[in-house]
């Protein structure tokens, strides 16, 4: 590769980094700010991170909030595992592929149509509108994405280490727990991770399924921008952006760790 082809390249990344970026070191700047709103800084001050952290209101959604998507990637993750198997152990090709478009259409679909059929459908069964219906609505839309995951590190599992297993006289539950599992672990992290990513950030599917006072942050920083947005939100974004600054470094870590234990493994 040329030098001014390897410098083109670069600037057009950094171009790439400025601009994802750039709009996010602008919004928690502005949360350093003394005023009260985004049209010129005041001079800088934590005021609006004492005031973020003594909003009980607030405190409690951005629990809810965590506390729905980890039980959505959670529950997401042991249901789309298992579903994925069940995908890879298909046989017939036509059957599997079938599926796998069944599996898709929520990933394919508009938000606000499937907000709209699980608000539908919880009304139909008598689900009251709050909590359960927010995690299961969430549980559902992220099973596809935990599949997805998953089954390209299923494919990867070679069939002789299931055979000598099998040989050695392992059941299918010890198959699966000392050799399937192990193998496409991180498959399976990524797909919890990915997972409880959606759920943190998505409001048109929470907008129709909550109700009964239960709010999640999307949803709450939407009702609020229509009355305009406190320094606060910013504060609150400047919060939200190191926390998933962090489960990207933990995430990393957590892979290298994986990737040399499978090194180590590899050289003996």
């Amino acid at each position: 590769m040329s030098k001014s082809k390897f410098k083109w390249g670069h600037l057009y990344l950094i171009l790439v980094f400025v601009v994802l970026y750039l709009p996010i070191a602008y919004l928690v700047g502005f949360s350093f700010s003394d005023g009260e709103r985004m049209s010129h800084f005041k001079g800088f001050t934590f005021r609006h991170y004492g005031e973020l952290f003594n909003d009980p209101r607030m405190i409690q959604i951005v629990l809810d909030t965590l506390l729905v998507a980890l039980l959505a990637a959670l529950f997401a993750t042991i249901i789309g595992t298992f579903g994925a198997m069940a995908i890879n152990n298909t046989r017939k090709a036509g059957v599997r592929n079938s599926i796998l478009s069944l599996n898709n259409i929520l990933m394919v679909s508009p938000d606000v149509i499937i907000g709209a059929s699980f608000l539908i459908f919880f009304t139909a069964l008598n689900v009251p509108l709050g909590f359960l219906s927010v995690v299961l609505s969430h549980i559902a839309f992220s099973i596809p994405i935990v599949v997805l995951m998953v089954l390209p590190k299923l494919k990867e599992l070679p069939g002789s280490m299931l055979d000598a297993a099998q040989d050695l006289g392992a059941t299918n539950s010890q198959v699966l727990r000392d050799v399937v599992l192990p193998f496409i672990t991180p498959g399976i992290l990524s797909g919890f991770f990915m997972a409880f990513t959606y759920s943190l950030d998505d409001f048109a599917v929470t907008f129709f399924v909550t109700g009964n006072g239960f709010q999640t942050l999307s949803v709450e920083i939407y009702a609020r921008a229509r009355q305009g947005i406190s320094l606060e939100i910013n504060a609150l974004s400047g919060v939200m952006f190191l926390f998933a600054l962090l489960l990207v470094i933990g995430y990393y870590f957590i892979q290298q760790a994986q990737t040399s234990r499978k090194h180590k493994k590899g050289g003996r």
